[in-house]
């Protein structure tokens, strides 16, 4: 559904995408993560068509970036989204269901259909009376108005409120499972962890890591394995009655285990934590420093 190959977009000496390479599959959810000018709007801006890349091409249903055939099957949400204020959510859903000459009697289904799902109320209040929080979600309503096949977020939930960012990230998750393909960037690595099926790793520019999250854990992230005793051993501290050492290898349990049997106790319980997406990603950050 969406390639990009060796994407590239620089400003005279500075490079903002150095050569990215990524597919999103028909009906994935794709994230891309990464810290405050690591490249990921500049990506996103190229892949809807907004910007012309320097280098390297990105296709979507096999149009090119930009081509108006594409721009009919993509919906764009920016991260920030000025809105015509003195409008209404209906009159502003209109006005874009016009310039894709979606009929009247469609448009209006869509556009109640969807800002019902998104529990959006006052629909006939200006704007520019309305909360952040509104506003995302009729400019969320505003991406899906041509009732397009990808779906390109640029940080759905920056600004809001906890309650706000969860519902749009849960109401994203649902596109995903109707079958748009959504590629969006987040800060908030709970959100892409919860609702991804895979996520690029993105620093300086450059994809610095790319998979699904269980490779990503197993190739960037550690297992830590806390071994539970009922005698003090080396490094343990008491903990409910018991003691509990952390270790890091299959064989650090096994001496642990030997350790508490020669004190003339036992392990009582094994417990294995594993790095979650945030742990993967500050490694990969610490890696690129």
């Amino acid at each position: 559904m969406i390639e990009v190959r060796d994407l590239r977009k620089q400003y005279g000496e500075f490079v903002a995408v150095s050569g990215s390479t990524f597919t999103v599959d028909r009906g994935e959810v794709f994230g891309i993560i990464g810290p405050n000018g690591a490249g990921k709007t500049t990506t996103l801006k190229m892949l809807a068509g907004l910007l012309e890349p320097t280098a390297g091409e990105a296709t979507v249903a096999g149009y090119e970036a930009g081509d108006p055939e594409m721009r009919r099957q993509l919906g764009f949400l920016p991260e920030e989204s000025p809105l015509y204020e003195e409008m209404t959510p209906v009159s502003y859903l209109r006005f874009f269901a016009d310039l894709y000459d979606v009929p009247r009697e469609v448009a209006d289904d869509r556009l109640h259909g969807t800002l019902d799902r998104l529990d959006l109320d006052h629909r006939d209040r200006p704007l520019g009376d309305m909360s952040k929080g509104m506003k995302r979600k009729v400019a969320i309503a505003r991406s899906l108005i041509n009732d397009p096949d990808v779906l390109v977020y640029d940080e759905p939930g920056s600004g809001l409120d906890p309650l706000t960012t969860n519902y749009i990230i849960e109401f994203t998750r649902e596109l995903g499972e109707e079958g748009k393909t959504v590629v969006f960037s987040a800060h908030n690595l709970f959100h892409v962890e919860s609702i991804c099926d895979r996520v690029a790793v993105m620093n300086g520019g450059d994809i610095v890591a790319k998979g699904d999250l269980d490779r990503l854990q197993a190739e960037h992230g550690h297992t830590e394995y806390h071994v539970y005793t009922t005698v003090e051993v080396d490094r343990s501290v008491r903990e409910n009655g018991r003691y509990r050492r952390v270790v890091d290898t299959m064989e650090a349990v096994e001496r642990t285990r030997e350790a508490a049997e020669a004190a003339g106790g036992s392990v009582v319980d094994i417990r294995t934590e594993e790095s979650n997406l945030e742990e993967v990603f500050l490694n990969l950050a610490e890696r690129e420093e």
